[in-house]
């Protein structure tokens, strides 16, 4: 029955719909708020780094190919230039930076910067002689520099006593703290956030290839400010937000117990039906009718009802300052708004020509997951294949996980030509190879996995349609559940007093039953 038959049946009023309408309002509300509040800390991160490339990084460019490097030299003068003018950046950033950058202090001193190089602990390479003699023991060398005195013009090596063994050298790594508060939140009526910025800068040279990488990273902490005072009403609008959450929980927990209740009582009915059907008729219920009494859409809204829940309590965190978790709570909000837009499609299931989608792709699931489990290892025999014999020479098969993505982009027709053109031909063989390759993954999936994938779920849909016409197969199940014939609103199913959900109440009519109907 529906939400409106129950009604009809026995006066239940729908507290669950009720509810499912008031939740999907509230949470949607919620994720359009802590959305536009996540973007904005995730900008001012991505800006900051930014920012502190091109302070800290001699001569950075932004790059828009995706390059994993900030920088590269090839010589050690380059070195000894880019470190030294790391150093000499972070002494003069009050006098260089626009923005509002501070160094961390440590009680009443400044948190100074770290220079630490790891290097073998003994090592002799002789390339012209081929020899060499190597102890893979790394040893670490670290000293300080406090931001108080600017440097000169003269060298690293000089001023700092620096001297790098670049035979030996696996990577030199440059660290320091800043602090600065994001103001922009000011606009939106909410408390600006202290950020700390764990700012690590490394020399890269484990390949010992002639080439230094320079990669600049930048972890992010958000804090509470010690001190704050604000013209207006951001504290009243923080509180407000904090109360929104608190009525979203418990809103989300009143649905969660109902659907709970339900799903029990489900299981309770199923197994009193499987008792009373062996005892009856001497048969075993089987397990897809068992599954007719556990509804699948109370479990999702169970788990939408657990992840918004979850998502709230990190969420009033965040806006007390107390936890920085905006990406895990981004996650479980997301998650959990997506899953209650798709228990939306239950209430329209109740209705003959939306309910297609529901049961199309229940009807084709077992078929469709049982094709791509056999689609899925010629897949990754592709996956493997290309990694190993292309990887060297085409950077979309660098990684499995990058091979992956080509391989699927390629399922959808896209970038073919770019992936055909970036093939390197400094080897024929493999040149030839990866035409071969190519040609024919494209064939088989596209023209034969993809089709027979979309013919699946076509031959399901119209088996559908048909079933709508004629009439759907009869479990034994349904076909004891026809034999009650009584309408919701014939007032049979109100009781005096209110019952245990039983079977007995759909005995009414059923001429086998040697007992006389249920009161």
């Amino acid at each position: 029955m529906n939400p409106c038959e129950k009604f009809q049946a026995r006066g239940r009023k729908p507290w669950k719909l009720g509810v499912q309408i008031l939740k999907i309002a509230m949470v949607t509300l919620q994720l359009v708020l802590f959305g536009l509040s996540n973007q904005m800390v995730v900008l001012f991160k991505q800006e900051n780094t930014i920012a502190f490339k091109h302070l800290f990084l001699k001569d950075y460019v932004d790059k828009s190919d995706g390059a994993n490097n900030d920088c590269v030299v090839y010589t050690q003068h380059d070195v000894y230039e880019y470190l030294s003018f790391v150093i000499s950046q972070y002494i003069q950033l009050h006098n260089i930076s626009v923005g509002n950058h501070a160094y961390e202090r440590r009680g009443s001193h400044v948190a100074p910067l770290t220079v630490c190089q790891y290097f073998y602990k003994r090592g002799s390479v002789s390339p012209g002689n081929e020899t060499f003699n190597v102890d893979p023991k790394i040893e670490t060398d670290c000293f300080n520099i406090v931001p108080l005195v600017p440097m000169h013009n003269g060298s690293l090596n000089d001023e700092l006593n620096l001297t790098l063994d670049f035979h030996r050298l696996l990577m030199v790594q440059v660290g320091f703290k800043l602090k600065t508060i994001n103001l922009q939140t000011i606009r939106r009526h909410e408390l600006p956030d202290c950020y700390y910025f764990s700012i690590m800068i490394t020399f890269d040279n484990k390949a010992h290839s002639g080439r230094i990488e320079i990669n600049l990273d930048n972890d992010v902490s958000i804090r509470e400010c010690r001190g704050w005072h604000i013209a207006g009403a951001a504290q009243r609008k923080t509180n407000f937000k904090m109360t929104f959450d608190a009525f979203i929980i418990l809103v989300c927990l009143t649905s969660l117990i109902l659907c709970t209740r339900s799903v029990i009582k489900g299981i309770k009915l199923q197994q009193e039906f499987a008792y009373f059907f062996n005892l009856r008729y001497n048969k075993n219920v089987t397990w897809s009718e068992r599954m007719e009494f556990v509804n699948g859409w109370y479990i999702l809204i169970i788990v939408s009802d657990s992840l918004t829940i979850t998502g709230s309590v990190l969420k009033i965190e965040i806006d007390a300052k107390s936890l920085a978790s905006y990406d895990v709570c981004s996650i479980l909000l997301g998650t959990s708004t997506l899953l209650v837009w798709v228990g939306v499609i239950r209430y329209l299931g109740f209705f003959e020509k939306y309910n297609v989608l529901i049961l199309t792709l229940r009807a084709a699931f077992p078929n469709v997951i049982r094709f791509c489990c056999c689609a899925a290892m010629i897949y990754l025999g592709y996956c493997f294949c290309g990694w190993i014999v292309l990887g060297p020479y085409h950077e979309k098969f660098r990684s499995l996980n990058v091979v992956s993505e080509c391989l699927f982009s390629l399922i959808n027709g896209d970038d073919m030509f770019a992936t055909f053109a970036a093939m390197q031909e400094k080897n024929y063989i493999v040149w030839l190879f990866s035409r071969i390759y190519l040609s024919t993954f494209i064939s088989l999936f596209i023209y034969m996995v993809l089709s027979l994938f979309i013919a699946l779920i076509t031959d399901a849909y119209e088996t559908i349609k048909l079933y709508q016409k004629e009439g759907f197969p009869q479990s034994d199940l349904h076909n004891f559940m026809a034999e009650c014939k009584d309408l919701p609103d014939s007032g049979r199913f109100r009781l005096e007093e209110e019952m245990p959900t039983s079977l007995y109440c759909c005995c009414n009519g059923f001429n086998k039953m040697e007992s006389g109907p249920c009161n």
